[in-house]
C-alpha cells in the first residue's frame, strides 16, 4: 500500500462517482454515503479492482471529479485501502477525515495516513514537512 500511495500524494486523479453524496450502499441500504464515493479506473488496488476514492471538500452529488490525493485510510482487516481525495489545495486534520469517513470505516480497523503530519494549535492548524506519511490511531 505504501510505495502506492506515496507514488500519488500530492498528485492530480480524476475520479469516477459511482455512489454519489445521498446515495445508499448497494449492500447495505441503511448505509448513506454523506460525501462522494468513488474509484480511480487506472490504478488498480490490492484487491485487483479499481482504487476505491473517498471525495471530501464538495457539498453536492458528482458524477466526476479531479482532485489531489491527500490521504489513506488503511485497513488492518482488509485486503485494500481506500484514498481520499479533495480539491487542489485542501486541507485537513487527521481527525476530520477520520471523522468524514466512520459512516463506512467503523466496521474497519483502520487508520488514517495523510499527507501531512497535521498539529492542531489554538489558532489554526500547522503542516509538518511535506512527504510526511505517518498513521493517526484511528478513523
Amino acid at each position: 500500500m505504501e510505495e502506492l500511495i506515496l507514488k500519488y500524494l500530492g498528485k492530480a486523479v480524476d475520479v469516477i462517482i459511482d455512489r454519489p453524496k445521498g446515495s445508499a450502499h448497494p449492500d447495505y441500504p441503511d448505509i448513506v454515503y454523506p460525501l462522494n464515493y468513488g474509484y480511480i479506473k487506472d490504478i488498480l488496488a490490492p484487491d485487483g479492482e479499481a482504487q476505491d476514492v473517498y471525495v471530501l471538500g464538495v457539498d453536492e452529488p458528482l458524477v466526476n471529479f479531479t482532485g489531489e490525493v491527500i490521504a489513506a485510510i488503511r485497513r488492518e482487516n482488509d485486503v485494500e485501502d481506500k484514498w481520499i481525495v479533495a480539491p487542489p489545495g485542501a486541507c485537513y486534520l487527521d481527525e476530520e477525515i477520520a471523522e468524514a469517513v466512520h459512516f463506512q470505516e467503523r466496521f474497519f480497523d483502520s487508520h488514517v495516513y495523510s499527507r501531512y503530519v497535521l498539529k492542531q494549535t489554538e489558532d489554526e492548524p500547522k503542516r509538518a514537512a511535506p512527504g510526511a506519511f505517518l498513521a493517526t490511531d484511528e478513523a
